[in-house]
């Protein structure tokens, strides 16, 4: 649920940052690239992941596997970065939406077993790299912007808890779902992600040139929103767990 949450989060992200991205230009960026931004890391990451994940099954080494699941990985960020250098009118491929290509399309092609052994060898890779995104993200941050953001950040946590909950419930009722999943799921997508941290980057990047006052306040209003989330948000999805009866008591 959180992977597709975040695949229809990024999907209207890209489609209204190429439009705000073509308007602040003056018309650099050409409408038909809206989809090709949306569709072209899909077919990136599903072209690689394929072919990567045929290796793996016929891989039996954890060392092998590794190493092909990690060639896989770079070979799909080189040709992004190449789209991005050579095809793209400016440096917006979604590597996100890439790599979520890519994971689908090698994992289900291996068995369940050599999935979750897979997934074991590599968390230590994937936390570092995390780490250095978000230390990468956060580094130019200016904390002065948090304290200006004011009621950008108040509107923002409002409205984004109001579209997870009653979109969640809205789609649960739709698709005939227990009760319980109609009224907690939305609870548990509150806390705040790194998808959101990464949209920062790429709008910062868009606007820096010809709109540096909406930069400030993009950027302080989701850093204060990630903070007060991280807090408020997750004792929320603990206790839409809980509710649920999700969480056996020890």
């Amino acid at each position: 649920m959180a992977a597709l949450d975040d695949m229809v989060g990024v999907a209207v992200f890209f489609t209204t940052i190429a439009v705000v991205a073509r308007h602040v230009s003056g018309g650099g960026m050409p409408l038909y690239m809206v989809p090709v931004m949306i569709f072209l890391p899909l077919l990136i990451g599903g072209a690689v992941g394929i072919p990567t994940g045929f290796l793996l099954k016929r891989t039996k080494k954890r060392g092998g596997t590794l190493t092909v699941l990690i060639a896989g990985i770079l070979l799909t960020s080189l040709i992004g970065m190449l789209c991005n250098q050579y095809l793209m009118p400016s440096p917006l491929l979604n590597f996100m939406l890439m790599g979520m290509a890519f994971s689908a399309a090698f994992s289900n092609l291996v068995t369940e077993e050599k999935l979750t052994q897979i997934t074991k060898d590599f968390n230590p890779i994937l936390g570092i790299a995390m780490i250095i995104v978000i230390l990468n993200l956060g580094a130019p941050l200016d904390y002065h912007a948090i304290y200006q953001a004011g009621v950008y950040t108040f509107v923002y946590i409002v409205v984004r808890a109001i579209g997870k909950y009653f979109g969640a419930r809205l789609g649960a009722k739709a698709t005939g779902l227990d009760e319980n999943v109609q009224k907690y799921l939305g609870l548990t997508l509150l806390p705040h992600s790194g998808v959101s941290l990464v949209f920062t980057g790429i709008a910062v990047s868009v606007l820096s040139q010809n709109a540096r006052e909406c930069v400030q306040i993009i950027q302080g209003t989701i850093a204060a929103a990630a903070v007060i989330n991280e807090v408020i948000a997750v004792i929320v999805a603990k206790k839409g767990f809980e509710l649920a009866g999700e969480l056996k008591e020890k």
